[in-house]
């Protein structure tokens, strides 16, 4: 969420008022003053549109010129959305843009019962009396009750702040909970072209050059296999050992694609196998009645997977642990370390990385990092059963 510049992060409600003018007060000023110019545009809008559209009903233009109308409506609502951001610093989240659909009487249907639009439309209608009044208090007030007139200016802004919010905001929590997924959305399709991108280079620079190599030695062994057998027999010696690297490089492709042990013997073995590897002694406790599904499962063991990575890489911790445990239906996972602490959930990191593909699945990403006290990792990820 967006916060202004004086507020706390997470909350856009200005701060207590004061008697004094400060930046907060002008600028709550500023937008009374406003009110008036910015409600005679929305309510001329209003009329003209549904007087047109209205009385053109009846033939082949009036339902076209209405559904036009409300798109325009939309964009009178979003620039009362940003003045309240500036002046105010409400921050109210854009509604879903129309869903587009082919053809033309599909597009009529969907915005005629655009609800973002005709509550842009009450609002424009409603306001031009109320712009009247707070400016006209506002104007008398800068000359005659300049000593409360912060604190006029507070109560009638608080009131546009709750038609802002309450006419302008989303529709409701689905369409708030479909902007959600459109974004979770963006971010599967970009971790998964990552993910082809990843295993295209290490393909192409590992296992892929490798076999190249192979096949050129081989080549020059059937040249001396005849003139000079000795030699021959080193160069396919060679090979040999090529083959046996070229092996294990794919088995180590495959092994950051989906582990074999994690197919085969779900979570607690493949997490075992994981934090054999780390660098530091690593305790593994799994409390699970069954198997989730394979996609879940997939996801909670490259997230503590990556995670032990960045505790053998940066912690510098002596022991480490990982627990995994399901609570209703939520499967649960905390990985902690007595390390260094410090870690970071800032834009481009990895933990931010992680948390981006949890929040794609309804998944809950927290870090707990403490300077010289250690990191604790909670995440959650929706629990789906195991279909057999």
């Amino acid at each position: 969420m967006t916060t202004s510049a004086f507020t706390p992060a997470g909350d856009d409600r200005p701060p207590p008022v004061r008697p004094a003018f400060d930046a907060v007060t002008w600028r709550e000023i500023g937008y009374l003053l406003w009110n008036l110019p910015m409600a005679l545009i929305g309510f001329v809008y209003v009329v003209f549109m549904i007087g047109v559209s209205g009385g053109l009903a009846v033939t082949a233009i009036g339902l076209p010129l209405m559904a036009a109308g409300l798109l325009g409506s939309r964009q009178l609502g979003k620039a009362e959305r940003i003045r309240a951001r500036l002046l105010l610093g409400t921050h109210v989240d854009e509604p879903t843009p129309i869903p587009t659909r082919p053809g033309f009487f599909p597009w009529l249907w969907t915005s005629l019962k655009d609800p973002v639009g005709w509550r842009s439309v009450l609002y424009g209608a409603i306001r031009l009396p109320w712009g009247v009044l707070t400016f006209s208090v506002t104007l008398i007030g800068l000359f005659v009750l300049w000593p409360v007139l912060p604190y006029v200016a507070r109560a009638l802004t608080n009131a546009d702040r709750a038609m802002v919010r309450g006419l302008l905001s989303p529709s409701d929590e689905l369409e708030r909970r479909i902007a959600e997924l459109e974004s979770d959305r963006g971010v599967v399709v970009d971790t998964a072209a990552a993910d082809l991108r990843r295993i295209e280079r290490d393909l192409h620079d590992g296992a892929q050059a490798r076999l190249v190599a192979l096949a050129m030695g081989l080549g020059l062994a059937k040249e001396k296999l005849l003139e000079d057998p000795d030699a021959a027999a080193v160069m396919v010696d060679e090979a040999h050992g090529e083959v046996k690297l070229a092996l294990q490089e794919l088995r180590d492709l495959a092994r950051g694609i989906h582990p074999a042990v994690l197919t085969d013997r779900g979570l607690d073995a493949a997490l075992s196998s994981v934090a054999a590897r780390c660098t530091v002694p690593v305790k593994v406790s799994v409390d699970l009645p069954a198997r989730p599904a394979e996609a879940i499962e997939g996801i909670a063991y490259f997230t503590v997977s990556e995670l032990l990575q960045n505790v053998s890489k940066h912690a510098r911790a002596r022991t480490a642990g990982v627990e995994v445990w399901r609570s209703g239906n939520r499967l649960l996972l905390r990985v902690t370390d007595d390390g260094a602490g410090g870690a970071r959930q800032d834009r481009g990191s990895g933990l931010a990385g992680l948390a981006e593909r949890l929040g794609a699945v309804d998944g809950v990403f927290v870090v707990d990092s403490p300077e010289g006290a250690g990191t604790t990792v909670t995440a959650e990820l929706p629990w789906r059963d195991r279909v057999h």
